[in-house]
């Protein structure tokens, strides 16, 4: 009798440790999805795939300076900002990628998407299959290359697609996983402005 006492207070100990465990993992895990700390968006690569090059000072609509070249080119975008926008890491070869690109071409031209999104092809050192991607799915907006993957890393990119909405300042408000839709981005994109 003892002895089944007390495998029963063994098992409950170890279903309610196994259960404090699970809630410890699906909060840090639900707490990730979508949320993101705030913190400066690193610089875009330079290299432009389809479209012409885009910096974050222009994505994020600063002012030109005389002669052309955008006030804040850099990384760090400062006040110069007029408003938020969007960066996705995506490639060629990715489903997800493939299944959320009409819903992001939609996107970029509808009057909240226009002019606040940018695409990064993501590791893909061949440039075939990222042009045809691009064809394939009438994409409109600026695309850069990042064939080695160093602005993915700095960004934090761990799958794809992944897109990141960034405010006025060039800071990282959110970090999106998976494939979007034109309603995810368009709200996202408002709740970093609004």
């Amino acid at each position: 009798m003892w002895a089944a006492r007390r495998l029963r207070s063994g098992q409950v100990l170890a279903w309610g440790v196994g259960l404090g465990v699970l809630a410890v993992l699906l909060a840090v895990g639900l707490s990730g999805r979508g949320a993101t700390k705030v913190r400066l968006a690193p610089a875009l690569p330079s290299r432009a795939l389809a479209g012409s090059s885009v910096t974050l000072a222009t994505l994020l609509g600063a002012p030109q300076q005389a002669g052309g070249a955008p006030a804040g080119s850099s990384a760090k975008v400062g006040p110069h900002g007029s408003h938020a926008a969007i960066v996705l890491f995506w490639a060629s070869w990715c489903t997800p990628c493939q299944h959320e690109a009409p819903a992001v071409e939609r996107f970029a031209q509808s009057a909240a998407g226009r002019g606040q999104i940018v695409g990064v092809d993501y590791g893909e050192s061949e440039t075939g299959g990222p042009r045809a991607f691009l064809r394939r799915y009438r994409w409109s907006f600026p695309n850069l290359t990042d064939p080695d993957a160093r602005a993915g890393e700095a960004y934090g990119v761990v799958g794809l697609p992944s897109t990141f909405v960034l405010d006025a300042r060039g800071d990282i408000r959110t970090m999106l996983r998976g494939p979007q839709t034109e309603q995810s981005l368009a709200r996202a994109l408002s709740a970093v402005e609004g």
